[in-house]
């Protein structure tokens, strides 16, 4: 008898029981829901032939196999990936105030879905370079009156920058750049009175001193890929601190400005005020 008889082969009744016994271990062990189960036990009670039997249990485990272990255990997040970063929870922080004086935040911090900054006749620093974030997106609020904020993002993270400012500016020149997959958003909104908030892209520390550590691995090896590797790192900073320079010199001669309009207006007083005086001895004489 050859093997394509086979399926052709009349099935008895203890060929039938056995693959309905497949199908009850099967609904026990969760592998078919009742609606499954009972259509195939009825194909069961139906089949004339092992053709008709073989399909009913074809994506069931055969009695005696172990099927293969499905791993339950969740694998930790890879460290210093976006997805580690992104930690949930409150912040660590929620605001930070500059009163004629100056605030920084950095390092391993958490940033809060809203985090506030003032600076009123002061300074602040907000480094995201080592920080974790609260959500996939957060909104960082500046107000500036007659002071500034800097916010320094690392590469790979998003910037939307809907500040407004008014005889203040708000820096634009991150926005546009495409953020890396599953990295936070920064939103950076506000208010800018004579002052500015800055916004700059640098590399976080661990990654500079890696660069570093390459550029004279291959400056010892006599590459001279490292040079190129110095060149275009130095013109990325290089146009980064001259947006900065370009933001804090805005700054400074806005405070210029003011200064120079108060002291008109102290000289604009004294002049009033020695006429006032030379009209009394007039009118005394």
């Amino acid at each position: 008898m050859t093997d394509d008889a086979v399926p052709e082969l009349r099935a008895s009744d203890a060929d039938r029981e056995r693959v309905a016994e497949v199908l009850r271990d099967a609904v026990a062990e969760g592998r078919l829901d009742m609606e499954e189960f009972e259509e195939r036990l009825e194909a069961t009670y139906k089949a004339r032939t092992y053709g008709e039997l073989t399909p009913i249990t074809a994506d069931l485990p055969a009695p005696g196999v172990t099927p293969p272990p499905v791993n339950m255990v969740k694998e930790p997040v890879e460290s210093g990936s976006w997805a580690s970063r992104i930690v949930g929870g409150e912040g660590s922080s929620s605001a930070a105030v500059a009163i004629m004086s100056g605030f920084q935040r950095k390092g391993r911090w958490t940033v809060p879905k809203r985090f506030t900054a003032v600076a009123f006749w002061g300074g602040g620093e907000i480094d995201l370079r080592e920080a974790n974030f609260a959500d996939r997106e957060v909104e960082i609020n500046c107000v500036a009156i007659m002071g500034g904020a800097q916010i320094i993002v690392p590469p790979g993270v998003e910037v939307v920058v809907r500040g407004i400012g008014i005889m203040g500016g708000f820096d634009h020149s991150q926005e546009g750049v495409p953020g890396d997959p599953g990295a936070p958003r920064v939103i950076v909104t506000g208010f800018a009175f004579w002052g500015g908030v800055g916004v700059e892209r640098k590399l976080p520390r661990a990654e500079r001193q890696r660069l570093k550590e390459e550029r004279r691995r291959q400056k010892l090896e006599g590459g001279s890929s490292a040079k190129e590797l110095y060149g275009s790192h130095r013109d990325a900073l290089s146009g980064l601190d001259d947006a900065h320079r370009e933001a804090m010199e805005e700054h400074r001669e806005a405070m210029r400005r003011r200064h120079e309009e108060r002291r008109e207006r102290h000289e604009e007083r004294r002049e009033r005020h020695r006429e006032r005086r030379e009209r009394r001895h007039r009118d005394w004489d």
